[in-house]
């Protein structure tokens, strides 16, 4: 009887083991304690130092470039509060400029590397297809419409890696440093050190309570959600690791497009990213600002007329504020009161006001035909 209940005991322990390990790119193999390297429950969330690949990744390491100092972005004493369960991390959106890393000219991740890897595993390119809802034979171009990248903060995603031919999801913690692709709204797609698929977090996600090693400067209080850019961007602002500057990097792009931004971000590429930013204003779709849009230097100074005085008509002009329009929709003036230069060409027969004294004796009745003959000419016989 007792033997029956010690295998019966034994059988569960071994489910529940198998059930851990089931998650793919987990807390890998670094570090010491801790629990096991994955989970599948919603609540329960990984941390993942940037260089590791976890247990299940999809393909070998990708990533490349100019490693980010994991405490770069980070300013002043720890905020987290101390139980856990209070802190659900900054949400940060996808364009926002300094929220990724790089070095100019040189890509965060081998795109091409990754498309071979899972091209020469039809099971894997099979299942990251499926988990990025993508037809198979379209995973090249979805990886290479992708932005490599690196996490300028630690970051709460939802992973996807692969084992005994399944997927796998789990929550987990990306360490700062991270290199990662992300799609034109800015969230993060691929784990570039697993070729792992990335999604958003789950809402029950939350980083106070990540099991695993913790690196130095973890601060779950400091942790971002990225969520969507409002539209689709065309190209991120991300921070030049080596020259400490800002770089404007195209979407799908690896680094040969980079450039300085046309308009710098209203803060320094060193700033905090995970502490109060001021507002960003929202980039136009056309070249310059528009009129009546926010300037990151301040107010933007009245356009230089082009046009005549606003006094001098040039048709049907508008009332101007606190005085009567008269018949014609003209402002009334005071009779002679002008500041209009002299008009040029032919007279019309347009009505153009208030008639002023004349300088010379009118006219005559005489009709149209009649001609005004000189007087000595008029007295010769």
């Amino acid at each position: 009887m007792h033997s029956r209940i010690r295998l019966r005991r034994t059988a569960l322990a071994l489910l529940s083991a198998g059930f851990l390990l089931a998650a793919g790119c987990a807390r890998g193999t670094s570090g010491g304690g801790g629990p096991a390297s994955g989970t599948a429950l919603a609540g329960d969330v990984l941390l993942q130092p940037a260089a590791d690949p976890g247990t299940a990744p999809f393909t070998a390491s990708t990533a490349g470039g100019t490693a980010v100092r994991p405490d770069a972005t980070h300013s002043g004493a720890p905020r987290s509060p101390s139980a856990p369960g209070k802190a659900k991390g900054i949400t940060r959106t996808g364009a926002t400029p300094g929220l990724y890393a790089g070095t100019r000219a040189v890509p965060s991740c081998d795109v091409e590397a990754l498309i071979r890897m899972l091209d020469a595993d039809p099971a894997k390119e099979q299942a990251f297809a499926r988990t990025v809802s993508v037809p198979r034979d379209r995973v090249a171009g979805f990886l290479r419409g992708l932005t490599p990248v690196q996490l300028r903060a630690d970051t709460l995603v939802t992973g996807h890696g692969f084992r005994a031919g399944e997927v796998t999801t789990y929550q987990s913690v990306l360490q700062a440093g991270t290199a990662v692709m992300v799609d034109g709204r800015g969230l993060p797609r691929v784990r570039c050190a697993c070729g792992n698929p990335l999604d958003p977090p789950s809402g029950e996600a939350d980083a106070a309570a990540a099991a695993g090693e913790r690196w130095a400067g973890f601060d779950p209080a400091r942790t971002v959600v990225v969520a969507p850019a409002a539209r689709p961007v065309t190209e991120l602002v991300i921070v030049d690791v080596v020259h400490h500057s800002w770089l404007a990097r195209p979407v799908g792009d690896g680094g040969a497009g980079d450039r300085a931004p046309e308009v710098p971000p209203p803060y320094g590429p060193g700033t905090d990213i995970t502490g109060p930013l001021p507002d960003v204003p929202v980039p136009s779709t056309k070249p310059g600002t528009p009129t009546g849009s926010p300037s990151p230097d301040g107010p933007s100074e009245s356009p230089e007329p082009t046009g005549p005085p606003e006094d001098c008509p040039t048709g049907v002009a508008p009332e101007p504020p606190g005085e009567p329009a008269v018949a014609g929709g003209l402002p009334a003036r005071a009779p002679g009161e002008t500041h209009c230069p002299a008009p040029t060409g032919d007279p019309t027969d347009e009505p153009s006001g208030d008639p002023s004294e004349p300088d010379e004796p009118p006219m005559t009745d005489a009709p149209p035909t009649s001609v005004q003959l000189p007087r000595d000419v008029a007295d010769t016989p």
